[in-house]
């Protein structure tokens, strides 16, 4: 049985004179419920300073490498939490700074997995100063263990690697091509063991069921006895992990986004295909009122007719090229807002003749490239959190039945080449699965807010339907297409999210904004 020690909250406490220049050091934890022999780690001193040691990348010193409204600190966590003595590591945290006389911290993640959740929480910060939020909350992002500006990171692939990665379209379904692929994958898992810091060890602890017992950390050291929680994406997959493992310390969470609970990976897939799908057909319709649209009639055909070619030749970019499977990632990057349904539409009128530019820039913010050809650790830590967070896809016959189903489901993705069950690096993982299995239990949990938009193309509504009623939670449905909709503008969701994480009201049931 797990013993727990109850702790109230101290006051903050400044210690002066003890830390290098430029660092504040800041004690204010433990607070609330402290597993039995994590003591240290749950009541741990933080020291605050500027942000710029942290960005590890392009994309990441233009969120917050520069800003001077914000702090980071790194937080200790165990490698293994079944071994607390062991090995730590730890976590980068961003803050910034409530305004007014504060409730706690909302902390948040932008899903991926893999994703920067500082730099996530940097670019939220014009958006959250123009709420009552600002005022009441430190706003939290952190960087998931392996991820961003965490150490040790998931390291797999060099940016040159990357690069070549992006130009393997690993086309061939014959028993040869597949053979290949498989041995790519194989290699791939091991290049992950062998670049990462504790090897096999790390990736062995990378997965939700460790990020939520990271947060948990940090809601104590941060000085909060209950959670408050925004998760968008992956990020409602931690939320409720978070909520399940923790539901004594659970204060507001918002799931907008959700990873259905009620299905499997294979079915999950050929559900967000038809997401995409229902995105690009919403996309067709406005490209059509736009002059030069290349899209004709058949605009699943017309597509294929213009990316297709790139399988035989890519397309020169200065000295890179837009391969096949760059275009495609443009596309689907693009379905993931309106707002960049400009550049989709620019990009394929180049494509029609013959150039790529705007097409590889969309690829390149999807795996988050910068102009030097550095890239973030969202793609690596993607794949490596994914192979031990869901169940390992061995049956080559379900594998083709899915990729038929893919196609079926999203014609404007079908590349023309038969279907083809070449096991994926997961199948290789040097680490086991770790997740939880079965539905969401929500025993304890006090009401949540789930928010799910109509015609979101990555997690489709029906996913945020079934995880409110997982979790016997409230639903706000948005109708638009976009992936995600909190703190971006709707003022119908804003109010209704805002209200309840402050007072903890939810909206009435049935809600809906447009």
């Amino acid at each position: 049985m797990l013993l727990v020690i109850p702790l109230l909250a101290s006051c903050t406490s400044i210690v002066e004179g003890t830390a290098k220049p430029g660092v504040t050091l800041e004690k204010v934890g433990p607070a609330g419920v402290v597993p039995a022999g994590l003591e240290e780690f749950y009541g741990q001193q933080l020291g605050w300073e500027n942000c710029e040691p942290y960005a590890t990348t392009g994309s990441s010193r233009d969120a917050y490498g520069k800003r001077r409204d914000v702090e980071c600190t790194r937080l200790r966590v165990p490698l293994d939490y079944s071994k607390p003595t062991g090995d730590t590591i730890t976590i980068g945290v961003l803050r910034y700074k409530a305004t007014g006389q504060k409730i706690g911290s909302l902390l948040t993640n932008p899903g991926g997995p893999g994703a920067s959740g500082m730099a996530s929480a940097a670019g939220m910060v014009p958006a959250y100063r123009k709420t009552e939020l600002a005022a009441k909350f430190d706003l939290i992002g952190f960087d998931p263990r392996g991820i961003g500006a965490s150490e040790p990171a998931v390291s797999c692939l060099t940016g040159q690697e990357r690069d070549a990665e992006r130009l393997d379209l690993d086309t061939d379904t014959s028993p040869a091509g597949i053979a290949q692929t498989e041995q790519e994958n194989r290699a791939y898992a091991e290049k992950c063991a062998a670049g990462t810091k504790f090897g096999a060890a790390m990736l062995a602890n990378l997965g939700t069921r460790d990020v939520v017992k990271d947060m948990d950390v940090l809601r104590s050291a941060l000085g909060d006895a209950k959670l408050s929680y925004v998760g968008y994406s992956y990020g409602t997959r931690i939320g409720t992990e978070y909520a399940e493992t923790f539901p004594q310390n659970v204060r507001a969470l918002i799931l907008d986004g959700a990873v259905d609970p009620t299905q499997d990976q294979l079915a999950s897939l050929v559900a967000q295909a038809a997401g995409f799908q229902k995105a690009f057909d919403e996309f067709v319709k406005w490209c059509r009122t736009k002059k030069e649209c290349p899209l004709d009639a058949d605009a699943n055909l017309s597509f294929r007719q213009l990316t297709t070619p790139l399988i035989q030749k890519p397309v020169d970019v200065g000295d890179r090229k837009l391969s096949y499977n760059d275009a495609i990632t443009a596309a689907i990057q693009a379905m993931y807002s309106e707002q960049l349904w400009p550049l989709l539409l620019d990009g394929l009128q180049e494509l029609k003749s013959g150039k790529g530019t705007t097409l590889l820039r969309l690829a390149d913010a999807y795996f988050d490239r910068d102009e030097q050809g550095q890239y973030s650790t969202i793609t690596d830590a993607f794949n490596a959190v994914h192979c031990v967070d869901d169940a390992r896809l061995t049956d080559k016959n379900a594998l083709l039945e899915t990729q038929k189903k893919y196609k079926e489901a999203a014609p404007f993705l079908d590349d023309g080449n038969p279907a083809g069950a070449a096991l994926d690096s997961c199948a290789f993982w040097p680490a086991p699965v770790t997740a939880r299995t079965g539905p969401p239990k929500a025993e304890g949990i006090p009401p949540l807010l789930v928010i799910s938009t109509t015609g979101d193309p990555a997690t489709p509504y029906e996913a945020g339907v079934n995880l409110a009623k997982a979790l016997n939670s409230r639903l706000l449905t948005y109708e638009g297409v976009q992936h995600t909709v909190f703190l971006q503008g709707d003022q119908c969701v804003d109010s209704a999210g805002v209200k309840y994480l402050i007072d903890q009201t939810l909206p009435a049931d049935g809600t809906r904004c447009a």
